[in-house]
C-alpha cells in the first residue's frame, strides 16, 4: 500500500485528490497539509511514502518544504504537482530532491501511475516539460549546445545522467535511480 500525504493549499482540490486516490487500490491518503510547514510537520507525524506537494503555497512554499522532507525524511519521496509549467520551478524542485515533476492537467490514471512509479523511486517528469529540457540542455542536433559548459556543471550528476537517458529516449518509467547514462 502506498501511503500519499497530500500538500496543496487549496481544499477542494485535495478533496478532489483524495478521491482519485481512494479509488486506488493500492493507495491510501495518510494526511492532507495546507501548506509546506505542515506538509514538514505531517511527514513526521504520518511516514508517507510519497508526498504530492504543490510549488506555491503560504508561509513554506512547496519547494523548501520538498528540500526539508528529503533531508529530514530520507526515505520519503515528493511528487510535485502544480499548475505552474516554469523552468525554474522544474530546476528547482528537482533540485530540493524531488522525485517527479507533473501538471494539474495530468490525468487521473497518469497520476496515479506518477505516484506509483515515485514511490518506486523512479523519476517523472512531464511531458511537456521534458521536451523543454531535452531542448534546453542537449540540443537539437543542428549546432552548438544551448548552454554554457558552465550551465552543465551547475547540474548534479544525477540532473546529468537523467538527461542522458532523456536524449536516448527513455521512458521515465526506464530512467531509475542509478541508471547508466547507455540505458543499460
Amino acid at each position: 500500500m502506498i501511503r500519499v500525504l497530500l500538500a496543496d493549499d487549496q481544499a477542494l482540490l485535495r478533496a478532489g485528490l483524495r478521491m482519485i486516490l481512494d479509488n486506488a487500490d493500492d493507495m491510501r491518503v495518510v494526511g492532507e497539509a495546507a501548506d509546506g510547514a505542515q506538509a514538514v510537520a505531517m511527514v513526521a507525524e504520518t511516514a508517507p511514502d510519497v508526498v504530492l506537494m504543490d510549488v506555491r503555497m503560504p508561509d513554506v512554499d512547496g519547494i523548501e518544504a520538498t528540500r526539508l522532507i528529503r533531508a529530514r525524511h530520507g526515505g520519503t519521496r515528493v511528487l510535485v504537482l502544480t499548475t505552474f509549467d516554469l523552468d525554474e520551478y522544474v530546476y528547482a524542485a528537482l533540485r530540493a530532491g524531488a522525485g517527479g515533476f507533473v501538471l494539474k492537467d495530468t490525468l487521473a490514471p497518469d497520476l496515479l501511475s506518477a505516484i506509483r512509479a515515485v514511490a518506486g523511486g523512479h523519476a517523472i517528469v512531464a511531458p511537456a516539460v521534458t521536451r523543454r529540457l531535452i531542448e534546453r540542455h542537449i540540443g537539437s542536433g543542428d549546432g552548438p549546445l544551448p548552454c554554457s559548459d558552465l550551465e552543465l556543471r551547475a547540474l548534479t550528476e544525477r540532473e546529468r545522467e537523467v538527461l542522458a537517458l532523456i536524449a536516448r529516449g527513455l521512458s521515465n518509467a526506464e530512467i531509475r535511480p542509478g541508471s547508466p547514462p547507455d540505458g543499460g
